[in-house]
């Protein structure tokens, strides 16, 4: 610690403070190029060998992948009118780490691998121009899901009904998993105890939960038509840092709020709440509550979803994130930071709440999920 940094030959902990205190540099904060360190082309061999060097270089899911041929490649990039070198985003596993930059033809790889058809293709580029990776190396273990909107759900014939969340759909099966598989390779990679560091891990991360959300059974708008698009345009959604889920069947005549209130109470304030609807469950929040509006809702949601000030402040994300930020004046969370510990507080912001409808209507289950809407992106500004 007494010594000289090896690389600038400034004292060492001269170099940790400056680090730590100084503001970003514009190289540091701009989009640079870097060195890709994976081959355009790869030696050729068999088909077992070049599985294995796939898997051994750590460029898939550790499931078995579909080969990216030059011809397969070549199939996939005419799904977009776009050119193969044009440059689609950049991506990291976590914000200290340095963006990469990838292009059409990279996530085109990816997506053959995933085993995407083209038509699928101008889903999985708005996805990759989204810049959220799906691979962050949280310790928290979280995850992603995908929700699409507008015409090109049955252009693609996704699924939004009966088992919409799982599997058996093409479309959704596919789009999810090259969401991770480029995330994880044009970012500089996802490999646990280095660039993962998620403790436990999480289920979802393999598939990215992916589906299309039921607009013509839903009494309410579409989620991209309350994210300011138009109901014609196909919008991709990414629900993010996913960890948490309460689960329920349906709203009872009597006690409902009671029931919607104790799930909610056992939510972490730090992440919001994404209510998941089946059709039936949402209509029966139009016809129970009056909530003829997914705002309505998730005004009724802030305002019962309460937590005394003292345990709010225990909770040991909202010290590690919320806290410093109310130190520091930032509002609401510097005046609930000066609250009476008994005093009861909103568990999330207002803002952060999300409802989405998605299922077949087979029964009326339904969850809040503990998340939040990272972005949504037009695809078609990727056909």
């Amino acid at each position: 610690m007494d010594g000289l940094d090896p690389i600038t030959g400034r004292p060492f902990m001269e170099e940790v403070v400056s680090a730590l205190t100084e503001p970003l540099t514009e190289r540091e904060t701009g989009h640079q190029r870097y060195d890709r360190s994976t081959p355009r082309s790869v030696e050729a061999g068999s088909e077992q060998e070049l599985h294995d060097l796939f898997l051994g270089n750590n460029w898939t899911d550790q499931l078995p992948i579909v080969l990216p041929t030059a011809e397969r490649v070549e199939a996939m990039l005419a799904g977009s009118s776009h050119k193969a070198d044009e440059v689609v985003g950049h991506m990291r596993p976590t914000s200290t780490r340095e963006a990469w930059e990838f292009t059409v033809e990279k996530v085109a790889v990816n997506a053959v691998m995933a085993g995407a058809k083209p038509e699928y293709f101008p889903v999985i580029l708005a996805l990759a121009a989204s810049e959220t990776t799906a691979r962050g190396s949280t310790t928290s273990s979280s995850a992603n899901m995908v929700m699409v909107n507008g015409p090109i759900r049955e252009e693609i014939a996704m699924n939004s009904g009966i088992g919409a969340m799982g599997p058996y759909n093409h479309a959704n099966a596919t789009i999810g998993r090259a969401y991770g598989l480029l995330s994880q390779n044009l970012q500089g990679g996802s490999v646990p105890q280095l660039t993962y560091l998620g403790s436990q891990g999480n289920g979802y991360g393999y598939g990215n939960p992916t589906f299309a959300e039921n607009e013509e059974r839903s009494p309410w708008v579409p989620f991209h038509v309350e994210k300011g698009f138009d109901k014609s345009q196909s919008v991709v959604s990414i629900i993010a840092d996913v960890k948490t889920t309460s689960f329920l069947l349906g709203l009872r005549e009597k006690h409902w709020r009671e029931h919607v209130i104790h799930m909610l109470r056992g939510m972490n304030p730090f992440n919001p709440p994404t209510l998941v609807l089946d059709p039936i469950t949402a209509r029966q929040f139009v016809e129970r509550g009056g909530f003829d509006t997914k705002e309505k809702l998730a005004e009724w949601i802030y305002e019962v979803a309460t937590i005394k000030a003292g345990e709010y402040w225990d909770y040991q994300l909202i010290q590690n994130y919320v806290y410093p930020r109310a130190i520091n004046g930032e509002e609401p969370f510097a005046s609930l930071l000066e609250a009476d510990p008994e005093k009861l507080i909103p568990m999330f912001r207002k803002a952060a709440i999300n409802v989405v409808v998605v299922g077949g209507e087979t029964n009326g289950y339904w969850r809040i999920m503990g998340c939040h809407h990272a972005r949504s992106v037009c695809i078609d500004d990727w056909r």
